[in-house]
């Protein structure tokens, strides 16, 4: 089982945002520190995950009744790439698996209670490729099915896991959901995460055998989309009435931040100390260098600024109990898919100019250039699948339901 970090709510007041985010910033020279072994070990190491559990990092989407903080959503991603800056694989981790308390608190009150009355300190994990096979029962569901890309799942008691449930009655439409089991009903496969970037984000496989999950700990993906979920009946904050996947693809994009300052850092000292054995030039005076410096630190500090005035935006609406409107949630949804490929494609041009230094591994530049490039496969960072989104949208047709 996880190791579980008790956490007590009398003990422990609610740090300030301006802590938090300082407290991660904090951490950067150790992340940084620990980042090969991260990498080596394929999981993010346990020590790191301690300090994440004991600076309250884990906390900030939590419901307050459950221990958490109920931050705004940029409090949370200040965090996440503060971390990422430090190891981007370490961040990414955090991201994916520190939004699922903000899932849980949209699943059922007894979902709840199962995963957090007895330690409201305990994570979980998830991977929602609807793969699963699904069968009705009285009560609930079987499950069973093979889910790869589980970030963070050692670290984690419980999983989230994607499935399509067939209908009950000819012609009715399939129905998505999140479906969420405790350790003792899956197995993780250590031995599957094997890829050349994003190492130690630990996104191994889970394995499920035909097990039973009541109907309480299913999540319709359509209750996420229409912001009406069981949970917002006791978790009644504005924060939790936003979409669901606006909080969870920016889970998936914003890592890429902190790895890009990082590359961008590690350009900055090869381009002063580096001189051409060849021609004999130095590279801070080279006119190509400079141009790619300079803008990927520029475009970082706009898709930066984008992020915060989205979910400003976001929760806007939902303190005013309003509506967000469909164009806005394309939008988003497609500005978040951007992200890492735009990310990637600066670095790659510092890259190219950087000379043979760069390509050792020992370069402080490989492991955020390969995490970056990584990243650029999760299904969420593909633009592509979003352009028709935003211009339905910008048309003013009807939306068929999607992750937005």
């Amino acid at each position: 089982m996880a190791t579980v970090i008790p956490i007590t709510n009398a003990t422990n007041a609610m740090p300030s945002p301006e802590e938090l985010i300082a407290r991660a910033r904090a951490m950067i020279p150790t992340l940084k520190s620990r980042a090969k072994q991260c990498v080596a070990q394929r999981d993010v190491p346990a020590e790191s995950i301690r300090e994440f559990h004991e600076a309250g990092f884990f906390r900030i989407l939590q419901p307050k009744r459950w221990g958490g903080y109920e931050m705004h959503p940029n409090v949370f991603f200040e965090v996440q790439k503060a971390l990422a800056e430090g190891c981007m694989s370490t961040g990414w981790m955090f991201g994916v698996v520190g939004c699922h308390p903000y899932e849980l608190a949209l699943f059922h009150d007894q979902a709840q209670q199962d995963m957090w009355a007895e330690d409201s300190t305990v994570l979980a994990s998830s991977s929602y490729q609807p793969v699963g096979k699904v069968t009705h029962v009285e009560g609930g569901f079987r499950l069973s099915g093979r889910w790869g890309f589980s970030t963070g799942s050692v670290h984690c008691d419980w999983v989230v896991l994607g499935a399509m449930v067939p209908p009950k009655n000819e012609g009715d439409a399939m129905d998505m959901r999140a479906f969420l089991l405790p350790r003792k009903d899956y197995t993780i496969d250590r031995d599957a995460w094997h890829v050349f970037g994003l190492q130690g984000t630990g996104s191994h496989d889970v394995i499920v055998d035909d097990v039973f999950v009541p109907e309480y700990r299913t999540h319709r993906s359509v209750d996420g989309f229409l912001c009406n979920n069981p949970g917002q009946k006791e978790n009644d904050a504005p924060l939790f009435t936003l979409p669901w996947a606006q909080v969870f693809v920016r889970s998936v994009s914003t890592a890429a931040f902190g790895g890009a300052k990082a590359a961008l850092n590690a350009a900055i000292a090869i381009a002063q100390s580096r001189i051409s054995t060849n021609t004999g030039k130095a590279s801070i005076a080279d006119p190509f260098l400079l141009a790619a410096i300079s803008k990927a630190h520029s475009q970082i500090q706009e898709m930066e600024t984008t992020l915060r005035l989205t979910f400003d935006d976001l929760m806007g609406y939902a303190e005013r109990g309003e509506a967000i409107p469909m164009e806005k949630r394309a939008l988003y949804a497609y500005n978040s898919s951007s992200v890492v490929r735009r990310l990637a494609d600066l670095v790659d041009d510092m890259m190219q100019l950087l000379g043979g230094r760069a390509i050792y591994m020992t370069s402080d530049i490989i492991q955020p250039w390969l995490d970056l490039n990584a990243g650029r496969a999760h299904v969420a960072n593909d633009p592509a699948n979003r352009t028709g989104d935003v211009l339905g949208t910008m048309l003013g047709q009807p939306v068929a339901f999607n992750f937005l």
